[in-house]
């Protein structure tokens, strides 16, 4: 893409993996977003959009559609690692610029309404009052501006609205990044813990013990979640993960207050360089 396209919200360039000739890494603003394989939707190279699969692949039985959304576009890399491995789910990607958008459907062509997907341009949050109670099985959410995750996605009436549209047995999945001396993980997590009956979390083991700035993915439920499943997966993947029940995730929050609308803030800015930024 040379120099790049101007959307509305920066520049995106799309990057041809050298080793998959239809592969290519999505920036924005020099920020990696996503990751797709044109020919095969089941790759997935990065680690921790491989770990939320994990989590909607344990989600129901093999095959069975999932009714998903996504709050966060970049290139629907996990929309269509799912309509590849559960056909006929139901799908809504959430997509604040709509230029992005439309550059990944032109240049990136996958999934299309013909296939369950759907794509709603709107901010995440505000998008959630369209969607009626019940109707997801999964929430998504991976939403970043600038390499942070913004504020208005980390509070408590934010979680409060995700319940609302996410079914009784539904899951909820964010990725969040952060890093020692956590100056936004515990409060994720007691966020979380507050909303739902259930946590886990899957990271790096150098991200946990805090060498290094990193992806750290938090689910919650209502329905006890799948952790031996995910602690097996996470074990076999190229770069072995690890994967905290509830009582060990919760124990990460040391007493964080929980976060709401009049305390939050972005999620730290990670080192320059550390997602090619």
């Amino acid at each position: 893409m040379g120099a790049g396209t101007e959307v509305e919200h920066g520049i995106a360039e799309l990057v041809q993996d050298p080793d998959r000739p239809r592969s290519w890494t999505l920036l924005l603003d020099g920020t990696a977003q996503s990751h797709v394989d044109l020919d095969d939707p089941e790759h997935l190279e990065f680690e921790y959009v491989r770990r939320i699969a994990h989590v909607a692949d344990l989600a129901a039985p093999p095959a069975v559609p999932l009714r998903v959304l996504h709050l966060g576009g970049g290139a629907w890399t996990l929309a269509r690692y799912l309509a590849a491995t559960r056909p006929g789910s139901a799908q809504t990607v959430v997509e604040l610029d709509a230029a992005l958008a439309e550059l990944v459907a032109h240049r990136l062509p996958g999934p299309d309404e013909g296939d369950g997907l759907r794509i709603v341009t709107a901010e995440a949050r505000a998008s959630l009052a369209r969607f009626p109670a019940g109707a997801f099985d999964l929430v998504v959410l991976d939403v970043f501006a600038g390499a942070r995750t913004p504020a208005q996605v980390t509070t408590a009436q934010f979680l409060q609205a995700v319940r609302r549209v996410l079914a009784p047995t539904g899951i909820h999945v964010a990725n969040l990044g952060d890093g020692a001396p956590w100056p936004f993980l515990p409060g994720q997590i007691a966020t979380a813990g507050a909303a739902f009956a259930e946590l886990a979390l899957i990271a790096a083991p150098d991200v946990l013990h805090g060498r290094r700035f990193g992806n750290l993915v938090l689910a919650g439920s209502d329905r006890g979640l799948p952790v031996p499943g995910l602690t097996r997966r996470a074990a076999a993947d190229p770069f072995p993960a690890r994967v905290l029940d509830d009582a060990d995730t919760r124990a990460l929050a040391r007493g964080a207050a929980v976060v709401t609308d009049a305390t939050a803030v972005p999620s730290p800015k990670p080192p320059a360089g550390l997602w090619g930024q």
